[in-house]
């Protein structure tokens, strides 16, 4: 497993399990699954209403763990992070995310600010953002002087964020994919990842996966069961070739978004 540097000083694993959609009733047995396997990060949120139950398959880890500041609490993240701790049962958590940027509300600038103190007093260990687009993040920079460590974005072969991961590139922001797989089967039956998938031996799952590794990119997918797991962890000792990179690099599609416009939440 890598490990991203994060312009913190911290480290973050680059590949992680996502719990998205996951009910909090059967999410703790997924999270140990996945943590067996040897998955070192996990990704949760407030929305995702299933803290309670990542927090019980995490009990007794050292695991990178994030969780998010849902739209309507921007204007208390203490309060919003405090409840999320008593979920999980922790008293830190290693990652904080401002889930959306919600700009409509104008808040997310002052949001930032209580997300720095949060950091400050040892409630999480780094913070960051999820659904920024360069705007916003500039706005919270100039305001405080202190980038994300982190912006989690939609990114998968149809959708390639270039522009957005040049910017986090050149400010030391990490890119982390959200629904890297895209969504449905869509991509996983793509000829163009099947025929890779083919050339390799390999699931059409880990290819995709791989290409968001040999971009430096972290990763979470979700995965409900411990075959797919197993699965997606595989992707860690694949290694696609120019020919397979180019041929992934060449399905970016400007009208690939999926999830909703960032500035539409």
């Amino acid at each position: 497993m890598t490990d991203l540097t994060l312009n913190d000083g911290r480290t973050m694993p680059q590949l992680g399990m996502g719990t998205w959609q996951i009910p909090d009733s059967q999410v703790a047995a997924i999270v140990r699954n996945g943590l067996d396997i040897g998955f070192r990060l996990v990704d949760t949120a407030a929305i995702y209403e299933n803290e309670r139950g990542v927090g019980d398959g995490y009990k007794g880890s050292d695991a990178f763990l994030t969780t998010k500041l849902w739209n309507d609490r921007q204007g208390d993240p203490e309060a919003a992070l405090d409840e999320s701790l008593a979920l999980l049962g922790l008293d830190a958590v290693d990652l904080y995310l401002m889930h959306w940027p919600a700009p409509g509300q104008g808040q997310f600038v002052d949001a930032w600010k209580a997300m720095v103190a949060l950091r400050d007093a040892g409630k999480t260990r780094s913070i960051g953002v999820s659904n920024f687009e360069p705007a916003h993040l500039d706005a919270i920079v100039a305001a405080t002087g202190v980038t994300p460590v982190v912006n989690q974005i939609e990114l998968h072969p149809n959708f390639q964020q270039r522009e957005a991961r040049a910017y986090h590139e050149r400010h030391g922001i990490v890119t982390q994919s959200w629904s890297p797989l895209g969504q449905g089967k869509t991509l996983l039956t793509d000829a163009r990842i099947t025929d890779i998938a083919a050339k390799h031996g390999r699931s059409a799952a880990q290819v995709i996966l791989a290409w968001h590794l040999a971009l430096g990119l972290s990763v979470i997918p979700k995965a409900s069961d411990a075959e797919h797991l197993t699965d997606n962890f595989a992707a860690l000792d694949l290694t696609l070739d120019d020919e397979d990179m180019a041929a992934i690099a060449a399905m970016d599609d400007a009208g690939g978004r999926m999830g909703p416009e960032p500035g539409s939440m």
